[in-house]
């Protein structure tokens, strides 16, 4: 599900899970584990990347709606502790949005350092609402924390998915190159960083990113969960998710 590519101090870690990188309940602990890891296998710097065309559809909805309450529970709690690997790494994290990455793919995008989109058609932006699902405290934060107060409310609110062009416009992203450019792109920003000063990038990086890691105090995290799975399993909400379950199933027929 990860391929794991060295580019000398800086790694790459390739979603891998045909055909869409959507996140199962294994690959989220196994991509939480991996950005935990890495700084004490020596890596200096990671590059978060997809499949040509497909970043991650997010969550793997099908398969979601097929686990019980506590199963289901135990997922968001995963999926949060993978958000929190994220923003809290101590090293920094790019990430390589190869293609589309509606939902819980941007989400992953907006806890890592800096984002590098591949132009095209691809679409991304936090589309829960739209299968019936607030955004999570956590995740709107961060989101407003890039792009401001105002496009936070309109992105969050109404669940636009947009362009990379787009998104460089409103902060959403920082980068939009050819597709087969966006690792490389990647890859240059981490080298550029770390070539500096690593005392004053590292110490200057954590103030940066105090807001973030404070956001993710374990109790702040707890609170946040009762709230979230119980919205899970509002019918509104369920019924939502089983009908977009179904459009993707007659879209794929067709």
């Amino acid at each position: 599900m990860i391929l794991t590519i060295e580019h000398g101090p800086v790694r790459e870690i390739r979603l891998n899970r045909p055909p869409v990188n959507a996140l199962s309940p294994e690959l989220i602990s196994a991509l939480a584990q991996a950005a935990e890891s890495a700084p004490q296998q020596g890596a200096r710097a990671l590059v978060l990347s997809g499949s040509p065309g497909i970043f991650s559809a997010g969550l793997d909805v099908p398969c979601l709606l097929k686990l019980d309450q506590p199963s289901m529970n135990q997922v968001w709690r995963s999926f949060y502790g993978l958000m929190r690997a994220l923003a809290c790494s101590r090293i920094p994290i790019v990430a390589a949005i190869t293609g589309h990455a509606p939902a819980g793919g941007t989400v992953l995008a907006i806890f890592c350092d800096y984002r590098v989109a591949a132009e095209g058609d691809a679409k991304l932006g936090l589309s829960e609402v739209q299968v019936g699902l607030p955004l999570p405290p956590l995740i709107f934060s961060a989101l407003r924390r890039l792009v401001g107060a105002r496009q936070a409310e309109r992105l969050g609110v109404t669940g636009a998915l947009i362009s990379p062009e787009e998104a460089a416009i409103v902060g959403l992203v920082d980068e939009v190159v050819a597709s087969d450019q966006v690792v490389d792109h990647a890859l240059r920003w981490c080298e550029s960083l770390l070539a500096l000063p690593s005392t004053a990038v590292r110490l200057t990086r954590k103030q940066a990113r105090a807001d973030l890691v404070e956001a993710f105090a374990q109790q702040t995290i707890d609170e946040e969960l009762s709230q979230v799975t119980s919205w899970w399993w509002v019918e509104e909400t369920q019924d939502a998710l089983r009908e977009m379950v179904q459009r993707l199933a007659i879209k794929k027929r067709g």
